[in-house]
């Protein structure tokens, strides 16, 4: 649990500057769950540059409360949270010297957002929060008012959880809690989990990952976990101290992001393997009679398959759809064989390339076509898919025919502008299993948006 501040002052020398407004929002990784926004009444002048910037002055905080009034709300909505500010240690000193001036020692973890910008966005002209943020279209209201700024730094900080590859924020969170030794440990982990799309983490006493999965239902799927009789299932319950998870909103965003994680982290009950998880290939081969000729063959180490397929039973399936859907030639997408008319043909689905009776170059734009939509060779695209929220969408990042990263935007000029977008992306390397993955997504769900994307030269 996180406790995301901003805390406006008086300015003046250091330990002497007072409290004029402060934003607090409770944070559980996902969503905000409690907030406190409160002008305070510092019982001292305000320094005049502090009124220009901020535009807070004397007058506004004669009927506000001291900061003796409010403090007893403060301990209460920060209690068991790690404190995320921008710049936190001039936040946090800020905090113990008004509680210490009311001989209250004060004390909590706590996290810079821009020490975890610095670290996981790198090459950024300035760390500033107004700066930082306009780089990163993340929309700014209210800058230097306490409010204004704490909501900006949720944004931030959301941007920085899902950057965080390794888990060393959330891992580094769960061991700072205070654990609650209850009964019905497991329903009590399953009533905080979602009913939504996304990856979750199982972690055990010492806060280390020990599964990752992903899921349409985290709710249902962990339900599973800890229901089940197996041995691997046994195991998760007997370990399971607690349970985080990402919420992705797109399934493709999910099966890419558990994919890299288990290869990155390799949790204990996660089976890896090197070996990629399908063993067929679409192919083209050398144009027999003018015609393009494809196939499907198992893998071949050194050519470059246009799309994949997990078993040759679901390649053959796929090429016989595509055979009907193009109308092509059963015998030059390597489903039949034989000099006579192909099966296509006798059924009115053929327009005979295998008799010779089609122009090869109308065939051809047919064949070219099908190779266009399901390949990846030079590819420069943006995949548009679900975001976690009703206002927000995701992309998926593909330059050159690699995968560049996935992230999350909810502004147009975000997705439109290639620097800002690959700024909020978290990077995920190219390898055969990601590509394999984004082709059988997209070619399950059709309907999803392709951006095209323009550089400036």
């Amino acid at each position: 649990m996180y406790a995301i501040l901003d805390i406006e002052t008086t300015g003046g020398k250091y330990n002497e500057e007072g409290i004029t407004e402060i934003a607090i929002y409770k944070f559980d990784g996902q969503e905000v769950v409690d907030q406190f926004i409160s002008l305070i009444n510092p019982e001292k002048e305000i320094q005049p540059f502090v009124v220009n910037l901020t535009g807070i002055n004397n007058e506004m905080l004669r009927n506000a409360p001291k900061f003796y009034e409010i403090a007893k709300r403060i301990v209460e909505i920060t209690q068991d949270c790690i404190l995320v500010a921008h710049n936190a240690s001039f936040d946090y000193r800020i905090l113990r010297t008004e509680f210490g001036r009311l001989g209250f020692e004060y004390e909590r973890k706590s996290l810079c957002t821009v020490e975890l910008s610095q670290e996981l966005i790198p090459d950024q002209p300035s760390y500033s929060l107004g700066k930082l943020v306009r780089s990163l279209g993340i929309p700014l209201s209210d800058r230097h008012r306490a409010n204004g700024d704490a909501l900006a730094t949720i944004k931030l900080f959301k941007l920085l959880l899902a950057k965080d590859i390794e888990k060393t924020i959330i891992t580094e969170a769960i061991r700072t809690e205070t654990k609650k030794q209850v009964g019905g440990k497991l329903l009590e982990i399953l009533n905080g989990i979602p009913a939504t799309t996304g990856v979750y983490y199982i972690h055990n006493k010492a806060g280390s990952i020990i599964y990752i999965g992903k899921s349409k239902n985290l709710k249902n799927r962990l339900n599973q976990h800890f229901t089940g009789e197996n041995k691997k299932s046994k195991k998760i319950q007997d370990e399971v101290e607690h349970v985080t998870f990402e919420i992705t909103g797109s399934e493709l965003i999910a099966l890419l992001k558990e994919a890299q994680e288990i290869k990155t982290l390799k949790p204990i009950y996660n089976r890896f393997t090197r070996k990629p998880k399908f063993d067929h290939g679409l192919y083209q081969l050398a144009d027999q009679n003018g015609y393009i000729s494809l196939t499907m063959n198992p893998l071949i180490k050194e050519k470059e398959a246009i799309t994949t397929f997990t078993n040759r039973q679901q390649a053959t399936s796929y090429m016989r759809r595509w055979t009907e859907e193009f109308e092509l030639c059963a015998r030059y997408m390597g489903l039949e064989k034989g000099k006579e008319s192909c099966s296509y043909f006798d059924n009115d689905k053929c327009l005979g390339a295998c008799i010779a009776k089609e122009n090869p170059e109308v065939y051809n734009q047919r064949a070219k076509k099908l190779i266009a939509q399901h390949s990846f060779a030079s590819s420069n695209m943006i995949i548009i898919d679900r975001g976690r929220t009703i206002d927000e969408q995701s992309a998926i990042l593909i330059e050159n025919g690699k995968l560049k990263g996935v992230g999350f935007f909810n502004l147009n000029h975000q997705v439109h502008n290639i620097d800002i977008l690959k700024t909020l992306i978290t990077p995920i390397p190219h390898d055969q299993n990601m590509q394999h993955i984004i082709q059988s997504y997209m070619r399950k769900h059709k309907r999803l948006k392709i951006i095209k994307p323009t550089y400036n030269v």
